[in-house]
C-alpha cells in the first residue's frame, strides 16, 4: 500500500511540473511576443514601459500598451478559452478531433461577422468594431443553443452531435461563400480578412469580456473534474459511478460553446487551437482532468501565442494573421499527435 502510495504521489508530481513548465513557456512565450514588432522598442524600453508607462514617449506608450500588450494578451486569452474548451468536447464527444468548430460554432461566428460587413449593419449608432463581435457571439451562441436542443429532442448521442455540428459548418461556410459572392470588393476583403483570424482587434474591454468569462468556467469546469475523468472510462462505468451522462455532456458543451462563442467572436475564425492543446496536454498529463483541463488550456494558450509570435517574425516587414499560422503549423502537428495516440480512442 505504501508503494503504491509513493508512485501515486510521483505521478501527482510529474502532473504539476508539467503544468509548471507549460506556464514557464507560457510566461516566456508572452514576454517575448511584446518584446517583439517592427517599431524598434528594445527590450529594456518594453520593460520600463510596462511598469512605468510615463517612461516611454507619446507613441512608444501607445504602442506598447495599445497594440502590442492587447494582442499578445488576446492571443493568451483565446489560446486559454479554446484550449479548455477542446479538452471538454473532445471528453464527452469521446472524439479525437471533436472541438468548438466540430460544433459550428466557428463557421456560424463567421456568418454573423459577414453578415454585419457586407450590409453595413448598425445597432443604435454602434461602430462595426461592436457590431460585428457581437452579431458574431450572437451567431455562435445560437449555433450552440440549436446543437443542444437538437440534442435534447433526439437525444445526446456522441454520433449526432457531431453530425449536427458537421452539418452546422457546412451551413454556414455556404452562407459566407454566398456573401462573399455578392458582398463589393470593400466588404469582401474585410470578410476575408476575418475568415483568416487575427488578434489585431484586440483592445481592453474585450480583455476584460473573455478574462470574466474565463474566471466564470474556468472552475465550473474544473468542479466537474471527477465526472469527466469518470467518463473517459465508459459511459457505462460513469453511470455505475452515479454519473449522470447526459446532463454532464450537456453542461460541458454548454460551458465550451459559451468560451468558444466569445473567443471567436473578437478574433475571428482560429483553427486547430481547440484540437492540438488538448492531445498535448493528453500525452503530458493523462486522463485525470484535475490536471488535464488546466494542462488543455495552458497548452492552447501556449500554441496560440507561439503562433502569434511566429506571425511577427516569419515573414520581415509582415504581421501575418494567426489564422495562416496555426493553420499551416497545426495540420503536421495534429497529424501527429493523432498517430501517437491512436491506440487511446
Amino acid at each position: 500500500m505504501s508503494s503504491l502510495r509513493t508512485r501515486y504521489a510521483g505521478i501527482v508530481r510529474r502532473r504539476i511540473a508539467w503544468l509548471a513548465f507549460f506556464l514557464g513557456a507560457l510566461l516566456l512565450s508572452l514576454a517575448t511576443d511584446i518584446a517583439t514588432g517592427p517599431s524598434g522598442l528594445s527590450v529594456s524600453e518594453v520593460l520600463r514601459g510596462l511598469f512605468r508607462r510615463d517612461a516611454l514617449s507619446g507613441p512608444q506608450g501607445v504602442i506598447l500598451w495599445e497594440i502590442r500588450l492587447p494582442q499578445a494578451l488576446m492571443a493568451v486569452l483565446v489560446g486559454l478559452a479554446l484550449g479548455l474548451a477542446g479538452a471538454e468536447t473532445q471528453t464527452v464527444l469521446n472524439n479525437p478531433l471533436a472541438s468548438p468548430y466540430t460544433l459550428g460554432l466557428t463557421s456560424a461566428a463567421t456568418v454573423g461577422a459577414a453578415l454585419a460587413l457586407v450590409f453595413g449593419w448598425s445597432a443604435g449608432g454602434l461602430g462595426q468594431h461592436v457590431v460585428v463581435p457581437g452579431l458574431a457571439f450572437l451567431c455562435a451562441l445560437g449555433a450552440s443553443l440549436l446543437v443542444l436542443t437538437l440534442a435534447r429532442i433526439f437525444g445526446t448521442g456522441v454520433d449526432l452531435l457531431i453530425l449536427f455540428g458537421i452539418a452546422l459548418v457546412f451551413l454556414g461556410n455556404a452562407i459566407v461563400a454566398l456573401l462573399q459572392f455578392i458582398a463589393d470588393s470593400a466588404a469582401l476583403q474585410q470578410v476575408v480578412f476575418w475568415t483568416l483570424g487575427s488578434v489585431g482587434r484586440a483592445t481592453w474591454p474585450k480583455l476584460a469580456m473573455l478574462a470574466a468569462a474565463l474566471l466564470a468556467i474556468g472552475p465550473w469546469s474544473l468542479g466537474d473534474a471527477w465526472r469527466l475523468t469518470a467518463l473517459r472510462a465508459g459511459e457505462d462505468q460513469a453511470r455505475s459511478m452515479g454519473v449522470a451522462v447526459e446532463r454532464l455532456r450537456t453542461l460541458a458543451l454548454v460551458r465550451a460553446s459559451l468560451l468558444a462563442a466569445i473567443a471567436v467572436s473578437f478574433t475571428g475564425s482560429i483553427g486547430f487551437i481547440g484540437l492540438v492543446g488538448p492531445h498535448i496536454a493528453r500525452l503530458a498529463v493523462g486522463e485525470d482532468h484535475r490536471f488535464y483541463l488546466p494542462a488543455s488550456a495552458l497548452a492552447g494558450a501556449l500554441v496560440l501565442s507561439l503562433a502569434a509570435l511566429a506571425g511577427k517574425t516569419l515573414v520581415p516587414g509582415v504581421v501575418l494573421p494567426i489564422g495562416i499560422v496555426t493553420a499551416l503549423t497545426g495540420i503536421p502537428l495534429l497529424i501527429g499527435l493523432l498517430l501517437t495516440q491512436r491506440r487511446t480512442w
